[in-house]
């Protein structure tokens, strides 16, 4: 059995010591007993105690790839029909990974920082469930775009993975190769003599979409262009130069995403590599618990509520 906090746990240990001495302080002695139990039932959600399970069966293989995912503000553009550059980019990554069952991912985001959002496994749902949650920056928060950001993380997974014998290294770099913070483009060379295979994803257009962020409230907004007076809604535009440049640095082939049907021919290519020492092996696995408490919780807080009339339970 294992913990998996959704919060820290320093952090929702903070939380609770708080309202516990809140409710002796303030609360009337009738309701503390059905707020005490409120906190403890959301201090143990928030644990995320997981069972180990050994009901799953997996595929091994010897690949080892990594995503390495733009989220800037300007992957929000909407020059698709009716989507985002980012949208498009996660339909493409759940394809990837269905079509390489059993590789071991690994996901890098970045926009102001980079960040190893998850480290090589073989889970084919966390990979995915970790894609779905990327999202660009706020606006406010957001320092303009690099694509010198991930670097140093690429190199580290890729080392990381030449730890281990016999890995085939696959790296897929997703961005619209947009750069504006003023920095230059640095030499990628170094990935070359690490990477196998893979490629660079371009997405966008050169006419260019404008981009939602979320304001202070919460409230999605197109960002403005506040370098012309007349304040109109800013363009992203495509820069295919800068991802072709990484593209001959690595060594690696650069696609254009426009269609799934462009990487298809990369992905059987890469599928070749593989020695197809694929094999059934049956691997520990952790389901979750958490779901069990929240019936208890909901039947506390319509008791609360039917005898007390308290909406808020705290």
């Amino acid at each position: 059995m294992i913990i998996n906090p959704i919060l820290p746990l320093w952090l929702m240990t903070i939380i609770s010591t708080i309202l516990f001495i809140y409710i002796f302080k303030y609360t009337n002695k009738k309701l503390r007993i059905y707020k005490i139990i409120i906190i403890i039932l959301l201090f143990l959600i928030n644990l995320r105690v997981m069972y180990k399970t050994n009901n799953s069966t997996t595929l091994a293989n010897d690949l080892d790839i990594i995503f390495v995912v733009d989220s800037t503000i300007s992957m929000n553009a909407e020059d698709y029909t009716n989507s985002t550059r980012l949208i498009e980019a996660k339909k493409d990554i759940n394809h990837i990974v269905d079509y390489f069952n059993g590789a071991r991912f690994s996901i890098i985001n970045f926009n102001n920082n980079s960040k190893i959002l998850v480290p090589f496994t073989s889970d084919n749902n966390m990979i995915k469930n970790s894609i779905e949650a990327i999202s660009p920056l706020y606006e406010y928060y957001a320092h303009g775009s690099s694509l010198n950001t991930p670097k140093k993380d690429i190199i580290k997974l890729l080392e990381n993975s030449n730890e281990e014998e016999n890995r085939i290294k696959i790296l897929f770099f997703i961005s619209d190769g947009e750069i504006t913070d003023d920095s230059k483009l640095e030499s990628y060379k170094e990935v070359s003599n690490l990477v196998d295979n893979g490629a660079i994803l371009g997405y966008g257009t050169t006419k260019g979409g404008y981009m939602q962020t979320t304001d202070y409230f919460g409230e999605s907004k197109y960002v403005i262009d506040r370098s012309d007076y007349k304040y109109n809604k800013a363009i992203s535009k495509f820069e295919e130069k800068n991802l072709k440049q990484i593209a001959k640095d690595t060594n690696l082939d650069y696609i254009y995403m426009n269609s799934q049907n462009n990487i298809n021919t990369k992905l059987k290519e890469i599928k070749s590599l593989t020695k197809n020492k694929t094999d059934k092996n049956n691997k520990y696995s952790y389901d979750d618990t958490y779901y069990f408490l929240i019936v208890p919780l909901f039947i506390i807080l319509i008791l609360n509520y039917k005898k007390y009339k308290e909406v808020i339970p705290i």
